[in-house]
């Protein structure tokens, strides 16, 4: 697969490091022609400097490594390069006290496809900062990462799926675009609950079997049903 990375930073460098890896070609695309130079030199294997264009051009997947306030002027600046690409959205646009900065409007990724409307926008790898992507793979307890992933486009979502698991993940299917603003908010409730408060975001949810409430064979049902 041919993958461009708009971006220089920590998120461009630790996912296409995988990618590298996995055997894709890929083009990093900065402003800055000597950080795309480092990195992709750092990179090694496929892996080529480019300008911002011309990585867009490359991509058959297009990964948007860029701050929120830069992720949409990139693309309307690019529109053409991007027409027909999936452009997947990894940005987190959280404000001061763990705020979504999109609060009453698009979302970052709805943003990215009001800017570029030919491109087929997918938001992923919102969830985790940087130093968990360089994990590889990123396993816990046993169990690979799972990635939730938001789009339209069914080639660009497969597509998607395939780099979720040339990371090492697993990709959940997070609905379409219309929900990204809900993976961003929950981005911000997690980043607020860890580096805010401290706690352990990932004991709030209960086993997917009690998603729903207690299964009918489970510990609360026997003991009711015991007395």
């Amino acid at each position: 697969m041919r993958i461009g990375v708009l971006g220089t930073g920590n998120m461009a460098d630790a996912l296409a490091a995988h990618w590298v890896r996995a055997g894709h070609e890929v083009a990093i695309g900065g402003r800055d022609a000597h950080k795309a130079v480092r990195l992709s030199t750092r990179l090694g294997g496929s892996a080529r400097p480019a300008s911002l264009r011309a990585a867009a051009e490359f991509g058959q997947v297009v990964l948007a490594a860029l701050p929120f306030e830069a992720g949409a002027g990139v693309a309307r600046e690019l529109r053409s390069a991007l027409e027909g690409k999936a452009l997947i959205d990894c940005s987190n646009p959280v404000g001061p006290g763990f705020l979504p900065l999109t609060q009453g409007g698009l979302s970052a990724a709805q943003g990215l496809a009001a800017a570029a409307p030919g491109a087929h926008v997918v938001k992923a790898f919102n969830l985790c900062h940087e130093d968990v992507w360089r994990m590889s793979p990123p396993v816990f307890d046993g169990r690979p990462l799972a990635v939730p992933v938001c789009g339209d486009d069914e080639p660009a979502l497969a597509l998607v799926h395939q780099l979720v698991r040339d990371a090492g993940c697993e990709p959940v299917s997070g609905g379409g675009l219309e929900r990204a603003g809900l993976l961003e908010a929950t981005a911000a409730l997690f980043i607020g609950l860890w580096v805010g408060e401290g706690a352990d975001a990932q004991a709030i949810a209960p086993p997917l079997a009690y998603a729903a409430g207690p299964r009918a064979d489970g510990p609360e049902v026997a003991a009711k049903h015991s007395r």
